[in-house]
């Protein structure tokens, strides 16, 4: 992919997406770094659906550290993972009161020394909270990212988010993390993605590999009625 090729995608898919956005429901970075640390392998409408209740219940963290684990464990029951996140959420909530005086901090490096949050995890935190330019790679932009050229196959997610970073204008990271997102989670899906009527078919060499692929399969034949003899 040469420079041309990568700006003809981030503009086709900033059209496809304009308004490409965080999907989960928060209202300050503590709200933000629970829903995410919740988010890991679950989607981000059943974590909504959780914190809907959750953050009227818990709303700093020292609510989360006056209630038993076992307690805080049946509220996110619906989660995957319910009974580590709990106990990672409780954690984190005793690293912020103790450290940052109840507050998320804003360094990245600072918030991935946090229980439960990883580089994704920060990545998210930072740009959608305090406005830092960041690409956080999660499994649907590691899949559009591959399929698109951006990165090879065998990429690790850290080698896919530097790869991004450096053909990504820094300016449009956290806007590209969002409409990459949404291209694959609406459009460039994991299982049928809708390639017969992707604007980017001519640039993705698996869109172009499915599409031959599904031309070349032949049609079964009907079978043919068979007519009972008359006597």
């Amino acid at each position: 992919m040469n420079n041309a090729q990568a700006r003809v995608i981030l503009d086709t898919i900033a059209d496809m997406f304009p308004d490409a956005h965080c999907e989960l429901n928060h209202s300050n970075p503590f709200e933000l770094t629970i829903a995410v640390l919740l988010s890991a392998q679950c989607t981000d409408e059943t974590v909504n659906k959780v914190t809907a209740t959750l953050f009227s219940k818990y709303r700093k963290p020292e609510d989360y550290l006056a209630v038993p684990l076992e307690e805080l464990e049946q509220d996110i029951r619906r989660i995957g993972l319910y009974r580590n996140k709990a106990k990672n959420i409780q954690a984190l909530c005793a690293i912020l009161l103790d450290k940052y005086d109840g507050e998320v901090p804003q360094e990245h490096e600072k918030l991935v020394e946090l229980p439960g949050v990883g580089r994704k995890t920060a990545n998210v935190v930072v740009s959608n909270a305090f406005g830092v330019p960041a690409i956080a790679v999660d499994t649907h932009v590691e899949r559009v990212s591959k399929r698109l050229g951006f990165a090879a196959h065998k990429d690790s997610v850290l080698e896919v988010e530097k790869k991004l970073m450096k053909r990504v204008p820094r300016e449009e990271w956290t806007d590209t993390h969002h409409r990459l997102i949404f291209f694959g989670r609406y459009h460039c899906k994991a299982q049928n993605p809708k390639c017969g009527e992707c604007p980017l078919l001519d640039l993705c060499r698996e869109g172009k590999k499915r599409m031959k692929t599904n031309s070349s399969r032949k049609p079964i034949p009907k079978a043919k009625s068979s007519k009972t003899a008359t006597v």
